[in-house]
């Protein structure tokens, strides 16, 4: 049998290295370093489609991966903003990342800067509310 508990770890682990290469890959291309943003972005890419696989795979309904949140008070009230936020823009954010990447690697700069703007922020508010949702439900409600 296997233990799925070390999931929500591996998940806001994968989150949180996300948020650093998005922020890193964004200062790397302000200081005009194209190819090390690149890599960074590819990378941050490849880790938070790592997350998607780890994330369903732990919340697969053959075992569980249900988690509830245990919290009261304003602490619930906070726990549910955060996670219907990063909940809806996760959703939202995959598309966007996709096209983003897409314009990159197809050369079409001006366009891909025009919805970079965009998938950014986007991308790094989920990657580090993934992190929050995280510690709020395994370590402040645990």
């Amino acid at each position: 049998m296997t233990d799925y508990s070390i999931f929500p770890k591996i998940n806001a682990t994968l989150n949180g290295c996300s948020a650093v290469l998005l922020v890193t890959g964004r200062v790397l291309i302000a200081r005009g370093q194209r190819a090390a943003h690149r890599a960074l972005m590819l990378t941050a890419f490849g880790t938070s489609a790592l997350f998607l696989v780890s994330y369903v795979y732990y919340h697969w309904p053959h075992h569980g991966g249900i988690v509830y949140f245990h919290g009261t008070g304003w602490t619930r009230l906070l726990y549910f903003a955060i996670l219907g936020s990063h909940t809806i823009l996760a959703i939202v954010i995959v598309p966007m990342v996709i096209i983003t990447l897409n314009r990159a690697l197809r050369g079409q700069f001006d366009r891909h800067r025009t919805i970079a703007r965009w998938t950014f922020p986007i991308w790094l508010y989920v990657s580090v509310t993934g992190v929050v949702v995280y510690l709020m439900l395994f370590q402040l409600s645990a």
